[in-house]
Formats: C-alpha cells, structure tokens, sequence
C-alpha cells in the first residue's frame, strides 16, 4: 500500500479542536518537527477569525521548542501531559491557559489503555522507515507510541531524512497486557529483548507522509562548574564507598541517571574511576556522557526510552550504527520506567532536586511552590524502586539568595519514605536508618550551606523545644524562608522570632 505525500500545511488540516493527539517522542528525541509547527499555524489563523482550536496532547515526556514550543505561543494546547519543558509553555501552565496534569511517566500508557482520558483521535509520529504494511522503524525517542499506534484513529507520519532505515533493531517494542491479565516483563538484565525491532500500524489509519530533515535540536551541555562538578565528584565518592563496603556488588548495578549537567558529571566521575567497573544503564534518558563512556568502554550497555544527544553527539551515533548495534536498546516508557523491573535489576537512581527540606523530603516540580517547572517525570519511577534512591542539587542558587536545603519543601514530590542519600557541593547526608531528627542534622551539617546552617539549627531548635513531636515542625515557620524570599528575595533574611 501507498501513502500520501503530504505537506505538513497539508497535514495541520486533518486536525481539529479538542482532539486528542499522540505524539512520538522522549524528551526532544524523537518528537515530530514539521506537523505540530504546522498545526500552530493553522491555530493562529482559526483565533484570528475568532473560533475555537486546541488539541490535547499526549506524550512519551517532553518534546520540543517545533513542537511544545509552537504550540504554546500560539494558544493552541488545551490539555497536555505527562512531562514537559518549554519556557512557553511553562507560562501557558502557569498562567491557566493550558490544563497540565503531571504524572509518573510509566503510568500514562495504561491508563490511555483504559480510556481513562478519551480516545486517541490522531497521532504524529517521527519514523526512521515505513513499510507498505504499515510497519515503521522509530527514531531515537519511543516514549508512548505503541500505544498510540494501536488506539489512533488516524496517523501522520514524519519521515526525517536525517535518520537512518539501519535503525532497525535497535528498538524493542513490546506492549503488556493490562491487568488483570498481565505476565511478568521478563527483563531479567538490562540487555534483554523481549519484544521486537518496529511498530506495526494498521495501514488504513494512515492518512499521510509528510518529509521532515532536522536532527533533535538539542544543544550540548554547558561546561561543568565547580559546583556541578564538587556534586558529581560526592556522588562518586558515595558509590565507590558503598562498593568497598559491600553494599554494592563488585559487578556493580545498572544506573539511571536524570537529564542535565549533575547527570552528566556524575556519569564522567565514574568513566574516571578506575575502582568501578565498566558500567551498564537502565534508565529513562541516556545522554551525550553515555555515549562517551560507551567509546571509551567504560558503559557496556544502555537500555533507555531516548537517546537524548546533542546534535553534534547525534549525528555520531547515526553514522557509527554497527559501532551501537551491540551497545543499545530502546523501549516504550512503560518499560524503561517500569517499577516492576527496576525493583529486579536493582537499579542505582539518581535524580535531581529543586530543593529538599532538612526531614528529606523533595520537591522536584514547583518554584516556591506554586509556580510548575517541568514535572515530576520518571524520577518518582526510579526513586520509589530503585535498590539506592539518591537525590542531588546545589546548596544555593541565586547567588545563595535561595537555599535549595529548607526546612519544609513548599511542594512535596518525594517524601523521606523514597528519599536514601542526599547530595550537594557541600556533601553526602546518608538517611538511611536514621530518625526524623537525626535526618535534620545530617542533612544540616553535611549538605546545607554554611550560609543557612545557624537558621536550619534555629528552626530546628525551636521545634524540638516547642510542640516537639517526631517530625519538629512548627507550622507557622515552616515556610518562612520561601515567605522572606517572596517578601524581600533573600532568604537569608528570614526571621524566625517574627513567627513564634
């Protein structure tokens, strides 16, 4: 069978207001490029005449600035989930405009399975080679489209020249039966395949190719700093003791590292230690660290949902393909976040914070608790099963007008229940075994900044002295310093007298 050549203005018209939209993707890598531009157009013209145009989408996590990015300036997003990153859209959720519902990445596919948000009205997916039959080799992100792909009622695909039909095989597409039907997922290492190398479509839903030629967009890393790379450096340091004592296996355990700089100086720290062993990923995400490891044989394998690389890093791979053949897999989220295999494999997950309160609890998601950053992602995936749950950020930020170390988070993402190890620049809080107040003075003395100790140890005090209780909080000052930074935007200006 013969598809259609469409262009993506072409394209944009066969959607329409308040549909549900799948789209292919993980993170930027693997998301459509052309179409959504496309729709986003189609939407300014359609308000400009004043009638009604959003379209719900639904994702593998966050896609990118053709995508999430366009159709937010152009008001053309009614719901969205389940991860995103976008400044423009940030302000759309923020300011009301877009309805985004955060959600642990690998429950979204079971729960669109169920009809929990609707059918699944169109798709858009970005593929490497399409069959007659309908069947598709993807790219370099899988995220949700499995799912999509079985429950669209219509398909556009996106050709990208850029990639490469040799692709096949390194995908592993399998789809679980939902409960209460469903078998163990017999993954019992990181390198298994359980499934098979492309997703098959019915032919008849598709109703379109539209050509597309551009690598991910993903900019490289800025350079490490000092205290990216002092956090990376404890990181290592944490691991490499728990190795020596045991509590790591001489072979090591899979890793799953976050996306960003700490990841990336953590992963490099390990590439240099010559006491760990070549290491293996299964993980959500694996970026341009991974690969260098790989080439330097330092990570023997990665499975991941996304090869989330730089251009430059991107363009590499797709031209060393039989270099990775061996090296890589890639499978939908709700596989490579499953908490059922990462519980087996034992994995090490390690994550970042926007701040963690002196109890050990995170939040991940919200500015001064009210304002949505990206999302929770996989990280409560990996941290409520992983064998170490270790979270990490700075001491400060702001030129330490904020403390990333509070006394209560102003959002909680994680509670202390899911929280093991606690990093910053300043060092290592293990709370492991340890009380609410013995967890307050670990994490005071080893990872807030000497800056804010003497107010930590001030609250700290105070509510050991006053209600007491396990957990000393006083509520009245439990916000306070995100209270003076609204007030003044110095946390070190917090008062405590002014509450009691």
């Amino acid at each position: 069978m013969s598809f259609p050549i469409l262009t993506p203005q072409e394209a944009a018209e066969l959607f329409h207001h308040d549909q549900n939209v799948g789209f292919s993707g993980f993170t930027a890598s693997g998301s459509p490029k052309v179409v959504p531009e496309a729709i986003a157009h189609r939407a300014e013209a359609l308000h400009d005449k004043g009638e009604d145009f959003k379209i719900n989408v639904f994702t593998g996590a966050s896609t990118n600035n053709w995508a999430d990015g366009a159709l937010a300036r152009a008001n053309a997003l009614g719901k969205r989930t389940p991860y995103q990153n976008t400044p423009d859209l940030r302000k759309r959720i923020n300011s009301h405009d877009c309805h985004y519902f955060d959600l642990h990445l690998s429950e979204l596919a079971q729960k669109v399975r169920y009809g929990t948000y609707g059918d699944i009205d169109m798709a858009i997916f970005e593929v490497a080679d399409v069959k007659p039959n309908g069947e598709v080799v993807l790219g370099t992100g899988v995220g949700n489209v499995p799912t999509y792909a079985r429950l669209a009622k219509k398909v556009v695909l996106e050709l990208n020249a850029k990639l490469k039909p040799e692709l096949y095989g390194f995908h592993d597409i399998y789809l679980p039966l939902d409960p209460p039907y469903r078998r163990e997922i017999p993954i019992f290492k990181a390198s298994d395949r359980i499934g098979v190398p492309t997703v098959k479509i019915d032919p008849e839903k598709i109703v379109g190719i539209v050509h597309s030629d551009s690598y991910d967009g993903i900019k490289g890393f800025t350079p490490l700093d000092d205290t990216t790379l002092q956090i990376g450096a404890n990181v290592c340091g944490f691991l490499i003791n728990e190795m020596r004592a045991g509590r790591i296996p001489k072979e090591f355990l899979p890793l799953q590292s976050g996306v960003g700089n700490v990841a990336n100086a953590v992963l490099f720290g390990l590439g240099d230690s010559k006491e760990i062993p070549p290491v293996t990923m299964y993980t959500e995400v694996i970026q341009d660290a991974v690969i260098e490891l790989m080439k330097m044989g330092k990570c023997r394998f990665g499975s991941t949902c996304s090869l989330t690389l730089s251009d430059a890093t991107e363009a590499e791979v797709l031209d060393n393909l039989d270099f990775f053949r061996d090296k890589l897999v890639l499978r939908p989220a709700e596989i490579s976040n499953n908490p059922e295999v990462i519980r087996r494999l034992g994995v090490i997950a390690m994550n970042t914070a926007l701040e963690a309160d002196i109890f050990g609890n995170i939040n991940s998601t919200h500015v001064v608790g009210t304002k949505m950053m990206n999302g929770i992602g996989g990280s409560g995936d990996f941290t409520r099963n992983g064998y170490l749950s270790i979270f990490s950020c700075p001491s400060v930020t702001k030129g330490g007008l904020i403390s990333n170390i509070v006394p209560m988070v102003s959002h909680t993402d994680h509670s202390e229940h899911s929280v093991d190890i606690l990093i910053t620049e300043q060092g290592v809080a293990d709370l492991r075994g340890k009380d609410p107040v013995q967890r307050a003075h670990e994490i005071i003395e080893n990872c807030a900044n000497p800056i804010f100790r003497p107010l930590l140890r001030d609250y700290l005090n105070r509510g050991i002295n006053g209600h007491g209780g396990q957990t000393p909080h006083t509520m009245g000052a439990a916000l306070a310093f995100h209270d003076e930074f609204l007030r003044s935007g110095d946390m070190r200006n917090t008062d405590f007298s002014r509450y009691f």
